[in-house]
């Protein structure tokens, strides 16, 4: 019985890690800043951009995932300052998304620039939030090695989504237009806001509330 019990609150926190890895990644989000950098690019060049932006964001992921506690009290930073910082970057990244007038985007990107890189790889797809996320997961206090493997297992399993979702970025285009692509880009910022807004703030406010108490 108590096998049992172990094993259903494990598949509880399985699910848990995938749902917050699932919101902080965002892959349905992803796609239309996919469609929009890389909309210069072949079809062939456009595929290796989604591969190579998820492969960087896996190895940045997973790198936070195993040893980003120890790097931030090395560095000794508080998880509520790593967060703050986040949520400004995120939330300065989703006004591009929201007020990008096509002024910008419009024109080829430099040579040399790697847009897999930076936007795809990070903030878009290693996003602020989804580094965080991988560090609470993740306390060294409270999870064992092999809890946070399997942690990382479902983090490989969002990013695998996230990758299918750009390769079919191309028949989302063709359904719902590229003004359909620029509302759902608008929109997804708007959105991308409020939660940077929501990441920088809610352990603030809970601990300006928990300290009035």
């Amino acid at each position: 019985m108590s096998n049992q019990s172990e094993a259903y609150m494990s598949w509880n926190e399985l699910l848990l890690d995938f749902v917050t890895l699932w919101v902080t990644i965002d892959p349905i989000g992803t796609v239309p800043l996919y469609l929009s950098v890389t909309k210069h690019l072949p079809a062939a060049q456009r595929r290796r951009a989604a591969v190579r932006a998820t492969i960087i964001a896996s190895v940045l992921l997973a790198a936070f995932l195993f040893l980003g506690e120890y790097l931030l009290k090395v560095m000794r930073i508080e998880l509520l300052s790593f967060q703050i910082a986040g949520g400004i970057v995120l939330f300065l990244f989703a006004l591009t998304m929201i007020f990008d007038k096509g002024s910008a985007t419009d024109a080829p990107p430099e040579a040399g620039y790697d847009v897999a890189v930076f936007p795809l790889a990070m903030p878009s797809i290693a996003t602020p939030g989804a580094l965080l996320s991988v560090v609470v997961l993740t306390d060294n206090n409270t999870h064992s090695f092999w809890e946070q493997a399997l942690t990382c297992a479902v983090l490989l399993v969002v990013l695998i989504a996230t990758l299918i979702l750009m390769l079919l970025g191309d028949p989302l285009v063709r359904l719902i237009g590229r003004a359909g692509t620029n509302v759902l880009s608008r929109v997804m910022g708007l959105i991308l806001s409020a939660v940077a807004v929501s990441h920088g703030c809610s352990r603030t406010c809970g601990q300006d509330v928990s300290a009035q108490g």
